[in-house]
């Protein structure tokens, strides 16, 4: 059975969304304070006053995790990216679930006991 009116509007909504993203980035954005090897630092005092903020970009590749240390401005900056990651993901997500249940509609399935 072929999809719904509503079903294709659907599909158009989400696909056009997709296509409105930008730039994407995998992973995930980081900010940590740090304590130093210095024994009279700043850091060891109490109450500690740690170093950062520090931005880390993390992610997977080939099954490693990766991480890569970014300054205050590309924080800012791929942050939105990020973010539109998340973004494509979920409408992804979705897209996937509209067609399954286009699919599992379909009367050429067998019928289950």
């Amino acid at each position: 059975m072929p999809p719904s009116s509503a079903q294709r509007a659907e599909a158009r909504r989400i696909t056009k969304a997709i296509s409105e993203v930008g730039f994407c980035l995998p992973g995930t954005l980081l900010e940590r304070y740090l304590h130093c090897q210095s024994p009279g630092c700043r850091c060891r005092a109490e109450p500690p006053q740690l170093h950062g903020p520090y931005w880390y970009w993390t992610r997977k590749v080939n099954a490693k995790t990766v991480s890569r240390v970014l300054s205050a401005e590309q924080a800012e900056e791929y942050q939105t990216w990020f973010d539109n990651e998340r973004t494509l993901r979920q409408l992804l997500h979705d897209l996937e679930e509209l067609s399954m249940a286009v699919a599992d509609e379909d009367p050429r399935w067998p019928k289950r006991r």
